[in-house]
């Protein structure tokens, strides 16, 4: 692709995100005009946020928040080991300690403050383990033709098709052909095209979407920036970067 068209397409892009029905910090990235035009979802692997197997990969630092839920266990001492999702307050509630306050604490954190609170009383030097089973964290935003633009936690493993679903599907005006996915990849914003009628035929992979990913629907016959993009992209599913 000569120079000129690469420079175009990068300009789209930036365009892109005047589209958007809500504002968001990918959003916000999309605008700065740094994407890079894929074609594909083999080359559009996991943002930098994410490991393949769509868990979050820096749980050291995350601090966890309402609805997130927590696998808590402490070694050897099954009768205390529970899952629990912390309320709209931030709390939990555990066997020996009753209800205490976890929103807003790292891992590492809400590890050590468990195994302080049943030294206190009940047992020395326990083992405890915290594991977050679903990030609230990981949240996808969908923009454009979708009946309910908003910001959509993902509570496990999804695909383009059940997170458009989330949105409570396309309107009438969505182009089926035209949906864009905006993800950050080493360090690059990136977006890469898909058709949802081919999805819907078996006849292309319905790609996971992972937190953090901004999903717009093109809008039929409009004239959009948006729209020159998937114009651009010679042939849709098919990897390649611009």
């Amino acid at each position: 692709m000569l120079p000129t068209s690469r420079l175009l397409i990068v300009g789209l892009l930036a365009l892109a995100a005047s589209l958007s029905g809500c504002a968001s910090s990918s959003g916000n990235a999309v605008r700065s005009g740094t994407a890079h035009a894929v074609t594909s979802t083999e080359s559009l692997p996991a943002p930098d946020t994410t490991a393949q197997s769509g868990a979050y990969t820096g749980v050291d630092n995350y601090r966890v928040g309402p609805q997130d839920l927590l696998e808590i266990t402490v070694f050897q001492v099954p009768d205390l080991n529970r899952t629990v999702r912390i309320n709209s307050g931030g709390q939990i509630s555990l066997p020996l300690i009753g209800q205490m306050q976890a929103g807003g604490k790292t891992v590492p954190e809400l590890e050590s403050e468990i195994s302080a609170k049943l030294t206190e009383k009940y047992l020395q030097n326990p083992q405890v383990s915290v594991f977050v089973k679903e990030f609230t964290s990981q949240r996808v935003t969908l923009e454009g033709a979708v009946k309910k633009p908003g910001i959509y936690p993902l509570t496990g493993r999804t695909t383009l098709l059940q997170s458009i679903a989330m949105a409570g599907g396309m309107d009438q005006l969505a182009n089926l052909q035209g949906i864009v996915v905006f993800r950050m990849i080493d360090g690059k914003k990136m977006a890469a095209v898909f058709d949802l009628k081919q999805i819907r035929a078996g006849q292309a992979e319905d790609p996971q979407i992972y937190g953090d990913d901004v999903v717009v629907v093109d809008q039929s016959g409009s004239k959009t920036a948006l729209r020159r993009i998937i114009e651009a992209v010679p042939v849709l599913n098919m990897f390649g970067v611009y």
